[in-house]
């Protein structure tokens, strides 16, 4: 069973809020409150897409013996 609940925004917190929302494709900012909080308590799920991508790149590393450490790895990703 769902709750519903009610919240207040700044005007400009949800104008902000309707436009990413609708520039990241959700259909309502109600979807785009759910989503985030669901990051926010659980992390963001993969799509099958990305664990897809993540699982052959680390066969190649392992085939070219290139692993890392976990901090290395990360530390490289936060290069942009």
């Amino acid at each position: 069973m769902n709750t519903q609940i009610n919240i207040r925004l700044s005007k400009n917190i949800l104008l902000a809020s309707k436009k990413y929302a609708k520039k990241q494709g959700f259909s309502t900012i109600q979807e785009f409150i759910k989503e985030t909080i669901r990051e926010k308590l659980f992390g963001k799920e993969l799509t099958d897409e990305e664990y897809f991508l993540i699982k052959k790149l680390v066969q190649a590393t392992k085939e070219k013996s290139e692993l890392v450490s976990k901090e290395k790895l990360f530390k490289e990703l936060d290069r942009k």
